[in-house]
């Protein structure tokens, strides 16, 4: 643990040799290696997304995992709720909870599955993301900004990484 967050199991070993070296005098981390550095910036851009989709969704009046579940919908469409709970670690009834709360906001809609009529499929309601778009819409282009000035080598190597890192978060 480095201030109270697990750290992963590569990086335990270094740490301890290398804690002294890792502290600034205000108590912040302080990347050692290239590995460190990217570790570190990757746990300051998440905690910087989550604090940014906690104040968008407080401003449409949602809260943070419905505002995830939104997410989760657009990113891989419509979805059954037991998919929905696989995806993001929600129980069952934590994923109808949510639901509930999307659907009695206008953002979703539940039908039955036509794959499978014991089931239903979560839809979204395009003309209620309208208004998270115009919140999300500079940090997308802004992204793809910064994205288009790196050469083609790297954003392979980009993608790869994010690939492998999503693989191991879903077993």
């Amino acid at each position: 643990m480095q201030n109270g967050i697990p750290m992963p199991t590569s990086l335990k070993a270094r740490s301890r040799r290398a804690t002294r070296r890792k502290s600034d005098s205000t108590g912040g981390l302080k990347a050692v290696t290239p590995v460190d550095r990217i570790v570190l910036e990757i746990r300051k851009f998440i905690a910087a997304a989550i604090f940014f989709n906690t104040q968008a969704a407080e401003k449409v009046g949602l809260g943070l995992t419905d505002m995830q579940m939104l997410h989760m919908l657009q990113l891989y469409g419509a979805s059954t709720p037991g998919r929905l709970a696989a995806w993001t670690g929600l129980t069952s009834g934590g994923v109808t909870v949510a639901l509930d709360r999307l659907e009695k906001a206008g953002y979703i809609r539940r039908e039955p599955n036509p794959a499978d009529r014991r089931s239903l499929l979560v839809t979204l309601l395009p003309i209620r993301l309208r208004k998270l778009a115009g919140m999300y819409g500079r940090v997308e282009s802004e992204t793809r900004r910064l994205l288009a000035t790196l050469p083609q080598g790297d954003l392979d190597a980009v993608i790869r990484f994010f690939e492998a890192m999503h693989s191991v978060r879903t077993k």
